[in-house]
């Protein structure tokens, strides 16, 4: 009889093996890990983290309630208070020029694009253009040839008749010629 292992206990499954700690030295190894770690199973579906969302500075308040003014008798506290909205100001102002910038260049990039597509359009319209005339001009010149040809044809015609009629002359000359050769006597290589 067996007896039963000491790590597993009746009615628990045993344990698995435990993967040895490993302290990642550097990101490339980091990340190394972490896909190992992806691989060892397959099946589960990967996290994939959403974007972050743009910071956007607290808005400003639409009504102020203690407002401090520049009479004497204000308390040593009040200068962290006046420091603490300075700075969230600053920031709220620094995230307004920002968003402005971006948005400038923003359309400076579709009017450099739209400009491009122009320039773009302008350049296709012109060599357009210029494969229309020369096709207009090899037509012109396939219909002036065109016409001299018929122009020039009934004269050729004669030309034509007379010149197919030596050639079926000089056929048959030769034809006449081959029939009257003899056979060779003997054949070269037989004996």
């Amino acid at each position: 009889m067996a007896a039963p292992e000491k790590d597993s206990k009746p009615g628990k499954p045993p344990k698995k093996e435990s993967q040895p700690l490993i302290i990642a030295k550097n990101p490339a190894e980091e990340q190394r890990l972490k896909l190992e770690k992806l691989m060892r199973n397959p099946d589960k579906p990967a996290p994939i983290p959403e974007r972050p969302k743009e910071w956007s500075p607290r808005a400003a308040p639409e009504f102020v309630r203690d407002v401090m003014g520049s009479s004497a008798g204000a308390g040593s506290g009040e200068f962290h208070v006046y420091r603490h909205l300075r700075r969230r100001e600053y920031q709220r102002q620094d995230f307004l020029d920002r968003i402005s910038d971006k948005q400038k260049l923003d359309e400076d990039y579709l009017e450099k694009i739209k400009e491009n597509q122009q320039a773009a359009e302008e350049r296709t319209a012109k060599r357009r253009k210029k494969r229309e005339k020369l096709k207009q001009k090899k037509l012109m010149a396939k219909k002036a040839k065109q016409e001299s040809k018929n122009q020039a044809e009934p004269d050729e015609e004669e030309d034509e008749s007379s010149a197919s009629e030596k050639e079926d002359e000089d056929e048959e000359e030769k034809n006449d010629r081959e029939d009257d050769a003899e056979e060779p006597s003997f054949v070269m290589g037989k004996r």
